[in-house]
This record gives C-alpha cells, sequence and structure tokens, in this order.
C-alpha cells in the first residue's frame, strides 16, 4: 500500500536545470494565505486578469499571488498543471489542492473508505494509471485522482454536460494509491509471483528442478568421466580441465577485448523540460533503516523536475523498523511509501514486479538503499533513449565503489567492479551483445518491462536474467557514463553471502536460457549466444578452475618437477592448461581492474594485484556454496549488509569514464 508520507509537507524538493533556479525563487516565497485567507495587497488590473484564468482561480486567497503567477509560468514551462507545481513547491499539500479544485469544479471529495474496488489486480492497476475509479452500472459514477492535464480535460467535460458533476467526486491521488494497496496490496503480491511463470513458464526461474538437473547432468557427464578416470586418470584429469580453462580463456578474452574499447565522450543532455517524461523510481528496501536518511538525500539532489518525479520506497509489511524510519522523515511529495503483502518469495524481484503498479512514469529505474547516484543520472538516461531510437529498452548507468579504502575485501571489490562497470559492459553495449544488467541503475521504458514480463521474482539475479530476456525480445540496452556510487561488503563473511547469491542466480539464468537452445540460438544469434554463455559461465569455471590450477601448480612445486620436461604429451597439455589458465587469470583480472580504475583517475594497489589469487580462492568458496544452495535453496535471498562502510560519497572518484581525470581516494589504491 502506498502512504501518503508526503501530504501536508514542504520537505525536499530538487529542481531540473532548466527551470531549478525559477524554482527555487519560489521557494524563498512560501506560503502568503492558508485556506480562508486572502490575497492582501490589491492587484494591477493585468496581474488580476492573468490571475482569473481558470486553472489560476482555485488557489486565488490561499496562496501569495505572485507565487502563483511564478507557479504558472513555470507550469507552462515544463508542461505541467499548476496544481501540481504548488504541491511539489509546498505551498499546498496535496489534500488542500484536492479540496479547492473540488469547490471551484462545484464537484464532491470522495470519503477515503472507497466501496466497490476491483478484485482483478489488471483492474486495480488500471485505476491507479488512469487515476479513475468508475462505480455502478448504467450512468456510472466516478472517482478520479485528478492532477495537472486531467483537470482541465474534466473541467471542459463538467461545462459539455451539466449533470456530470453530480456523477464525479474527487480524491487525493496519495489516498487513492493507499486505498487500494490496502485492499489489493495481496493480489498484486500473488500476481507478481505468478505474472512471468503464466505467461512464459520456460522463461521462470520457478519452473527449473536445479536438483533434477544437476542429478541429469552428473549422470551424463560425471558417470563416463568418473569412467575414465578410473580407466585413465591422466586422460580424465585433461578432460576437465580442458573443457573448464577453455570456457575460463574465453571469458578472460572477452574481458581483455573491452580493454581494447575506448568509450566515446558523451555530451551533456540540452533536453526540453517539457519533453522530460514522468519517471518512476523503484528503491526496494529491507532491513534498511540506517540507510534511509542518505538514501532520501540522494534521492532529493536529483536533478530532474520534481513534478515529473514519482518515487516509490519499496518495504515488507513486516520490516516494521525500517517503516519507522520512513516515517520519521518529511519525504517530498513526490515519494511514498509502497507496503508489499507477504505472499509468495520474499525476493527483491518480487518486491519490484508487486510494486511496479503503483508507478505511474513512463520510464522506471531503479535504486538500491545504499546507492548515491549522480544528479545528472535521469537527465543522462532520457538523451540516451531520445538518440538510441525506439529499439533502445534500458539504460545502465555505471556502479562505482566509494568505500574501497576500508580494507582487502572492499579494495578487491571496487577494482572487480571497475573492471566490469568501466571496462566490459561499455564494450558489450558497443558490439550490441546481451548485457547481464546490475542489479541497480538501470532505466527502463515501462511498456518494454510489461512486454518482457518483469522481473522474476524467482530467480535471485533479477537483474542478469532481465538483461537477457531484454536482448531475446530484440530490446537493446545502453551503458551511460553517469555513476552511481555503491557500498562493498567490508567483512569475508557478508562478501562471501553476497557472491553465494549472485553466482546462484547467474546459475539460474544459464539453466533458464539454455534448455532450449534452438530459440536461445534463433533470438539472440550465434555471437549472442556465445557472449552469454561466457557471461554466465565463465565466472563458475573461473572460480571451479582456479583450486584445481593452484594445486596442479602447488604439487609440481612441491615434487620440483615444475618447469621440467614431462614425458607423456597428456602431462604437457596438463601443465600448459594449468599454467596458462593461472597467468592468463591473473594477468587479465590485473589487466581490467588496472584499466577500469585508471578510467577513473585511480590505479590498483600492490595488496589489490597481489591479493588476486586469495581473492579467487574466496570465489571458489562462493561458488561451491553457490552449487549447495541451488540444489537445496534455490530461491532463498541472501541479503546484503549495509552501512558498516565509511564512506566518501565518491569524493576524489572520477565521476564517469568521459570526466577529466581527479585525485584518485585514499586507500583504494597506492
Amino acid at each position: 500500500m502506498v502512504g501518503d508520507a508526503g501530504a501536508a509537507r514542504k520537505g525536499r524538493s530538487h529542481v531540473s536545470h532548466d527551470a531549478g533556479e525559477d524554482h527555487r525563487d519560489l521557494g524563498r516565497e512560501r506560503v502568503r494565505a492558508r485556506e480562508g485567507a486572502s490575497v492582501s495587497a490589491p492587484l494591477p488590473s493585468a496581474v488580476a486578469h492573468a490571475l482569473a484564468a481558470p486553472e489560476l482561480r482555485p488557489y486565488l486567497g490561499h496562496v501569495d499571488a505572485q507565487e502563483l503567477r511564478d507557479a504558472a509560468a513555470r507550469a507552462r514551462d515544463i508542461g505541467v498543471g499548476v496544481d501540481e507545481v504548488l504541491v511539489a513547491l509546498g505551498a499546498l499539500d496535496e489534500n488542500a489542492a484536492t479540496h479547492l479544485l473540488a469547490r471551484d469544479l462545484g464537484i464532491s471529495v470522495a470519503a477515503p473508505s472507497l466501496p466497490d474496488l476491483p478484485d482483478d489486480p489488471a483492474m486495480a492497476e488500471a485505476v491507479l494509471r488512469t487515476g479513475t475509479l468508475v462505480l455502478g452500472t448504467g450512468r456510472p459514477h466516478f472517482v478520479m485522482a485528478a492532477r495537472g492535464r486531467i483537470v482541465w480535460r474534466l473541467r471542459r467535460a463538467l461545462k459539455r454536460d451539466a449533470g456530470l458533476a453530480s456523477r464525479v467526486e474527487l480524491i487525493t491521488p496519495a489516498v487513492l494509491a493507499r486505498r487500494i494497496g490496502s485492499v489489493c496490496g495481496p493480489r498484486f503480491a500473488a500476481a507478481a509471483t505468478e505474472r512471468l511463470a503464466l505467461s512464459d513458464p520456460l522463461k521462470s526461474a520457478s519452473t527449473l528442478r536445479p536438483a533434477r538437473i544437476v542429478g541429469l547432468g552428473a549422470a551424463a557427464i560425471g558417470l563416463p568421466l568418473a569412467l575414465l578416470l578410473a580407466l585413465a586418470p591422466d586422460m580424465g584429469l585433461l578432460a576437465v580441465q580442458a573443457a573448464l580453462s577453455l570456457v575460463f580463456l574465453a571469458w578472460i578474452a572477452l574481458r581483455l577485448a573491452g580493454c581494447l574499447y575506448g568509450p566515446p565522450e558523451e555530451p551533456v543532455p540540452v533536453l526540453d523540460a517539457r519533453s522530460m517524461p514522468v519517471y518512476s523510481l523503484l528503491v526496494p528496501l529491507y532491513d534498511e533503516a540506517a540507510s534511509v536518511p542518505r538514501l532520501v538525500d540522494a534521492l532529493s539532489a536529483l536533478d530532474y523536475p520534481p513534478e515529473k518525479l514519482d518515487i516509490k520506497l519499496v518495504v515488507e509489511a513486516d520490516d516494521h523498523a525500517t517503516r519507522a524510519a520512513i516515517a520519521a522523515l518529511e519525504l517530498p511529495p513526490h515519494m511514498a511509501e509502497v507496503v508489499i503483502a507477504p505472499v509468495g518469495p520474499r525476493t527483491k524481484p518480487k518486491a519490484l514486479e508487486a510494486a511496479l503498479p503503483f508507478a505511474r512514469g513512463s520510464i522506471v529505474a531503479i535504486y538500491d538503499a545504499e546507492d548515491l547516484p549522480e544528479p545528472d543520472q535521469l537527465r543522462r538516461a532520457v538523451a540516451t533513449f531520445h538518440a538510441g531510437g525506439a529499439k533502445v529498452g534500458c539504460v545502465q548507468a555505471r556502479l562505482c565503489i566509494d568505500n574501497g579504502g576500508d580494507g582487502w575485501i572492499s579494495a578487491q571489490f571496487a577494482a572487480e567492479y571497475a573492471g566490469q562497470f568501466d571496462v566490459l559492459l561499455p564494450a558489450l553495449s558497443a558490439l550490441g551483445l546481451p548485457i547481464p544488467l546490475g542489479g541497480t541503475s538501470n532505466h527502463f521504458r515501462r511498456r518494454v518491462l510489461d512486454q518482457v514480463g518483469g522481473w522474476d521474482p524467482y530467480n535471485v539475479t533479477e537483474d542478469a536474467d532481465l538483461g537477457i530476456r531484454l536482448a531475446r525480445a530484440g530490446w537493446q540496452t545502453r551503458v551511460i557514463s553517469s555513476t552511481t556510487f555503491e557500498e562493498a561488503p567490508v567483512t569475508r563473511r557478508a562478501w562471501v553471502g553476497q557472491r553465494t547469491r549472485w553466482l546462484k542466480g547467474w546459475a539460474q539464468t544459464l539453466l533458464v536460457h539454455g534448455r532450449r537452445p534452438r530459440a536461445l540460438m534463433r533470438d539472440l544469434g550465434p555471437g549472442g549466444t556465445l557472449a552469454l554463455m561466457l557471461l554466465t559461465a565463465g565466472p563458475y569455471a573461473a572460480a571451479l578452475v582456479h583450486p584445481l590450477c593452484l594445486a596442479l601448480f602447488i604439487a609440481d612445486i612441491v615434487r620440483g618437477v615444475a618447469g621440467l620436461p614431462c614425458t607423456h604429451m597428456a602431462e604437457v597439455v596438463t601443465s600448459a592448461l594449468t599454467y596458462t589458465t593461472l597467468v592468463a587469470g591473473y594477468a587479465g583480472a590485473a589487466a581490467t581492474m588496472t584499466v577500469g580504475l585508471g578510467r577513473r583517475g585511480m590505479r590498483p594497489g600492490w595488496r589489490t594485484i597481489v591479493g588476486i589469487p586469495f581473492y579467487w580462492l574466496l570465489l571458489s568458496v562462493a561458488a561451491w556454496r553457490a552449487v549447495i544452495e541451488l540444489i537445496r535453496r534455490p530461491y532463498h535471498w541472501q541479503k546484503t549488509e549495509h552501512g558498516a562502510a565509511h564512506r566518501g560519497g565518491g569524493g576524489g572518484l572520477r565521476s564517469s569514464a568521459s570526466a577529466p581525470p581527479q585525485p584518485r581516494p585514499e586507500g583504494v589504491s597506492s
């Protein structure tokens, strides 16, 4: 359900670049007169005539005249209603604006306890999207959450049909959303759980049987391999290592190829404020009470017209601490809480899917609790959608770790993220290959989300899976240089738990999309299919082959045969693969880290480079845990701990790959 946390509060309100100064000027002169008060000074006739316009008339005597004129000018500039500007400004709260408008139109205000809400989730979502609830049969009765342009159409309709006024009631948008959420929330959650599984069951992880698949794989591959190892141990070992090493080396080659691609400089977007769409941000929160104040500050700093922003803080019904932290804040009018009913799997994608009906924007973006996005990110995403044309369905911003100085784990994580988001993903985007999305800062066309079935509530890396489904449906994903700063885990336990979930989810994604190879090849083509195999199987191959290669290398050293001539061809090939995998793996990781950090004006410290083998051993621990969890608890969501880092908010970090160099932060590199 949606909380009306922003109603009757002035709150924060960050503004668009084009009209920001106007909005700040309005903010300096707040409400001169409230309900029942009158404007104190007589107005010049020209001003009085301008203020007599129908869209301004409801608020005369309740808002300062100059403020009202300025609000009307801003409304024209950005293409919204005067009422929306006044609410975003804090000159009126939503409830007061609704009552004043109803009085001016000569209609009633509906009671919050709405009867006869639709049982069907699709119908309830339609009410939220249109802001109109139709009651009764024959001559229907309408309850409308009218704002902006809809008010203009309603005013014209009332003029044409004098009897319509008796059949229309207004309601505050937040009140309508809250009532629908309280009544239909469990249905939305149930529908979110079933949506993809019903529309395309073979693309849902809910229809996987991981234990059966692993069992069949063990029977089909393991038994012949065990027989081979028993009869010819050297050849069996060679077969295992060759298969894993080839996948791993191909994955390294793909990452090294990304090092050769230099992302072009992106121009600063110049956008007409009137053409900027309504933007919805979904921010799933669970056990994140400590992160809420900083998150709200970061989202309030976004450089986008607040009248066109629709931010939903998505929380679980039983997460009382996070809900209390939200309630304690004065949220801006464009922020609200969406409460998710405890139905279905307790996963982030289920929460997102259940909250999607409450989003009113034509573009939907996802942020996490610890995210600090650059203020211009929404503008850059809109500009990329416009420049890319109708086939661009998603825009992915780059993620950057800003607490790399907290310790060895966070430094490794920061370097790894630089390689992923500043090296690999821009290259994949330029080549038109499938992109496994990051779990945050991805921006979607709303209609595209609906077309591909939204998020899979049963896939624990819903981002990677959704990126592949977008590519299979023919939609392109573009990577932009705008950055979102994130927090890395600071303890080995937290890191292993997070990486276990990621690896388990990549396995789910590979199994889901690989169970119909012909359809996959048809959708993605040979290059896209190969890239998918490498991007999902590659991390597993890297994690699984590393201990084997390292053990063989150490065994050769202990036996004193490292570097000596080999006596059998199998031994030659095995040694070659072992040393090549180790050298190429370590060198490839170091190169990718160095290039990625270099694009942010940094370099990896010597501890980071020397620590790569040990970091990979931790990856192996997570990989084997992921295999076990895939069988025992395929849908278990291991939540990442936040709030333990010492974050700088990106200070000293280069904002994007196309920005001028800045000094590197201490602790991240040396």
